[in-house]
C-alpha cells in the first residue's frame, strides 16, 4: 500500500541559492507512516498545483511574515522577512484550504495558516504581550520549556489531553484568528498555542515544534500520525 505523501514546505538561503529545510520535519513524517515530498518556492500562481500530487499539506517553521500580508506595518522588532516564501505559502495554504487538503502547521506555519484565512500576528510578543512568557527557549529543542493547556472538545485536546509540555522557539504568534479556524490550546500566559479547523477537513496548526518532541512524547508523535492517517484518506 502506498504511504501518504506530505507535501513539507522549505525555507530559502537567497544568498547561496538554496532551499532548507531542518530534517527533524521528514523523519517525523516518515516515523508516522507518510513519506515526505519537498515543495521548493515556485510563483504563487503556480503553488497550487503542487496539492495535485500530495495527499496533505505540512507548512514548516522558519522566520517572520513580511507584515504587509496581513495589512500592517513593519515594527522595528520585526526580524527577517523572505517575502517571496510568504507569498508562495500564503497561496498554496489558500488552494489547501479552499481545496480540502489535510493541513499540519508548526511554528512559522500556524501564522502563515492564520494569515491565510484572514487573521492576523502579534510581530513580537516582548513588546507587544504584556507579562509573556519567554517564548524563546534557551535549551535544546528537544526539550519542553512551558505547558500548553487545550481547549475542550477539540482535536488536540482529544489528541494531547489537558495540557502538554511544549518548546518555544518565536516571537511572534496568532493574534485576531482567520475566518474559519477556533482557537485549541493557550500558554499560560494566553498566548495561541495551537487553532484548528471547524470544518470537515483537517486543518490543525501549533505554535511549537513537535517534529523535535515526538522521540521522546508518544502524543507529539501521534500529532503527525494523526494527520497522516487522515491524509491517507
Amino acid at each position: 500500500m502506498a504511504k501518504p505523501r506530505i507535501g513539507l514546505t522549505c525555507d530559502l538561503d537567497p544568498e547561496r541559492g538554496r532551499i532548507v529545510l531542518r530534517e527533524g520535519y521528514c523523519r517525523a513524517i516518515l516515523a508516522a507512516g507518510g513519506l515526505p515530498v519537498l515543495l521548493p518556492n515556485v510563483p504563487p500562481e503556480k503553488a497550487a498545483g503542487y496539492l495535485e500530487i500530495v495527499d496533505g499539506l505540512l507548512l514548516t517553521g522558519g522566520g517572520d511574515i513580511e507584515p504587509s500580508f496581513f495589512g500592517a506595518r513593519a515594527t522595528a522588532s520585526l526580524h527577517k522577512v523572505l517575502p517571496q516564501r510568504d507569498a508562495f505559502e500564503l497561496a498554496l495554504t489558500r488552494a489547501a484550504l479552499a481545496g480540502g487538503k489535510p493541513i499540519l502547521a508548526i511554528c512559522r506555519g500556524i501564522q502563515v495558516l492564520n494569515v491565510a484565512a484572514g487573521g492576523d500576528l502579534y510581530q513580537d510578543i516582548p513588546t507587544e504581550v504584556p507579562e509573556a512568557l519567554n517564548h524563546d527557549q534557551e535549551q535544546p529543542r528537544h526539550e519542553p520549556s512551558h505547558l500548553v493547556t487545550t481547549i475542550p472538545g477539540t482535536r488536540l485536546a482529544r489528541l494531547l489531553g489537558p495540557e502538554a509540555g511544549v518548546n518555544s522557539l518565536h516571537h511572534q504568534a496568532v493574534r485576531r484568528l482567520g475566518d474559519g479556524l477556533r482557537v485549541a490550546a493557550l500558554a499560560p500566559d494566553g498566548v495561541i498555542e495551537g487553532i484548528e479547523g471547524q470544518g470537515k477537513s483537517l486543518v490543525l496548526g501549533v505554535q511549537w515544534h513537535p517534529e523535535d518532541l515526538y522521540p521522546a512524547d508518544g502524543r507529539q508523535k501521534a500529532l503527525f500520525e494523526y494527520f497522516v492517517e487522515i491524509a491517507g484518506g
